[in-house]
């Protein structure tokens, strides 16, 4: 996430005003009740799943809660029937929050390099304080890509830095150093806390902002253009290129989706047949009701997985505008 994103997700839905978002989309963000509530599983495509895993385990204190292979069923369903039989692990943060981590063996092409390509680019981690999370991974095998800076060059309490795993899966490690109460930022229980922004990235971010208003109820918070240095340097762009980017929430407190707008050049992502993406693969959202869903947009009906994450949960996914996977998992 640029650092502009998220100066403006701590001025929330005021900013529609202020960047003069008039008309239907500004009244629909207001209007809407999210059926989407909140982030669920982030899952990352990775080349090991056991060294991913146990990376997470130490550098990010996150433990596998399960493990397993995946089902053909749960394969097919996320429109991925390479994948069935492949390990995967399942991993959950100190808070105790049911909102996981989970890593699932893929093809990941030597090449490819985060933030170049259409789809989920990026999970975005509330944490106590990026500087010291910065100081823990300089030496692990997690590579730095920017930060830790202050947010609207140094005009915002919000710092942020951000790292990439070894498949490409890029963090955002982000705090609010200000009136925490006041923020729009959860407040971390632990020193790296869940997953609270999940970010997607395609080449008309005003059709995929209105997809997640429109097919979710999500609310449109802001949509804008502006530099963003880390994504520029990724796509070897000039450091003030602008790029259309907006934020949209979801039902629950601080849980929300960037869209980045990617220039066409960057394409979609590299993906074997029948394989899930490279790097962030998925991303996983608890919805009220799966019914008040179009089951033209599903790629299979919804069925109930079961295990840690789902529970008896029914679960379905949707294919988005960028080609990314969401993935619904009906409140119980």
């Amino acid at each position: 996430m640029g650092f502009r994103v998220l100066r403006a997700l701590m001025l929330g839905v005021s900013l529609v005003v202020t960047l003069g978002l008039t008309g239907s989309h500004a009244s629909h963000a207001e209007d809407a009740t999210p059926n989407m509530q909140k982030i669920r599983i982030a899952t990352v495509g990775a080349r090991d799943v056991e060294a991913t895993a146990a990376l997470y385990r130490r550098h990010l204190r996150y433990d596998i809660v399960e493990r397993g292979e995946v089902s053909e069923v749960l394969a097919a369903s996320w429109g991925a029937p390479a994948v069935a039989g492949r390990p995967y692990a399942l991993l959950q943060g100190e808070s105790g929050d049911e909102v996981f981590l989970r890593v699932i063996e893929v093809a990941v092409p030597e090449d490819y390099r985060a933030m170049t390509t259409w789809g989920w680019n990026a999970i975005e981690i509330i944490v106590e304080d990026p500087d010291e999370v910065y100081r823990q991974l300089l030496d692990s095998p997690f590579a730095h890509v920017g930060g830790p800076d202050y947010l609207g060059g140094g005009t915002s309490s919000i710092r942020a830095v951000q790292f990439t795993g070894p498949s490409q899966e890029l963090f955002y490690f982000t705090t609010e150093t200000g009136d925490r109460a006041a923020s729009t930022l959860l407040t971390p229980r632990v020193e790296i806390d869940r997953p609270f922004i999940m970010v997607v990235a395609g080449p008309d971010a005003r059709a995929l902002t209105d997809f997640y208003v429109e097919t979710f109820g999500a609310r449109e918070a802001f949509f804008m253009e502006t530099p963003v240095a880390i994504i520029a340097r990724a796509q070897g762009l000039p450091e003030d290129h602008a790029f259309p980017l907006a934020l949209v929430r979801l039902a629950e407190f601080s849980n929300s989706i960037e869209i980045d707008g990617y220039p066409v050049s960057a394409g979609p992502r590299p993906v074997a047949d029948g394989d899930l993406p490279p790097g962030v693969a998925m991303s996983s959202f608890t919805v009220r009701d799966l019914d008040a869903i179009d089951p033209a947009l599903l790629i299979t009906p919804p069925h109930r997985p079961g295990g840690r994450a789902y529970g008896e949960s029914r679960v379905a996914t949707v294919i988005g505008p960028a080609g990314e996977r969401i993935e619904l998992v009906e409140a119980s």
